[in-house]
């Protein structure tokens, strides 16, 4: 059985990422399937990217924050990354998370649920040029949350009906494909 963590990549006050999250990890192990973990980027707290050599160069990490980032992401086949758009992208300290490790994140997928006035499209789309360059196959279903149609005020999240089938669609591409990807890994 596959693990699969599901990234919410939020960490500023007043998110609703955690909430999201949550709502993704009910519905995963509803699915069954695999093995699912709440990761929450806030729980690390990765500061700006210190490592002095870059991790596409490196065996090894210098930094224990490194270190505990890097066993992570190492022990999950695949991830769901729960993301925001900030102005047009998602955020900077995901990116910073994706930067500080390399090796961790290859052959292995990732599907996408974005949430924001637009259902964060831009983010995920950017977010796909960056798997591509971690060497992440990055599943074709994602999910868009609407702040206007799947959220109470803005902050309390009340999902459409049909948002339980775009979860359904992603989780069963990223579980194929982490476990298709598997043999790759284990070399």
């Amino acid at each position: 059985m596959i693990k699969v963590g599901i990234i919410v990549a939020s960490t500023r006050p007043g998110r609703v990422g955690d909430s999201v999250g949550r709502w993704v990890l009910d519905r995963a192990t509803r699915q069954g399937s695999a093995q699912f973990e709440l990761v929450d980027l806030k729980d690390y707290d990765l500061p700006q990217l210190d490592e002095p050599v870059p991790a596409l160069m490196t065996a090894g990490y210098s930094r224990p924050h490194t270190h505990r980032w890097a066993e992570k992401v190492a022990s999950l086949d695949a991830f769901v990354f729960v993301t925001p758009e900030y102005n047009h992208s998602f955020p900077g300290v995901l990116k910073n998370a994706l930067d500080f490790i390399y090796h961790e994140w290859g052959n292995k997928a990732a599907g996408f649920v974005g949430y924001g006035m637009e259902g964060a499209g831009r983010a995920i789309q950017h977010l796909r040029s960056t798997m591509a360059a971690l060497g992440i196959a990055d599943v074709r279903h994602h999910v868009a949350l609407l702040m206007h149609h799947d959220f109470i005020d803005f902050t309390e999240l009340k999902p459409q009906a049909h948002q339980d089938d775009a979860v359904s669609a992603m989780l069963e591409d990223v579980i194929a494909w982490g476990r298709a990807l598997k043999p790759l890994r284990d070399n």
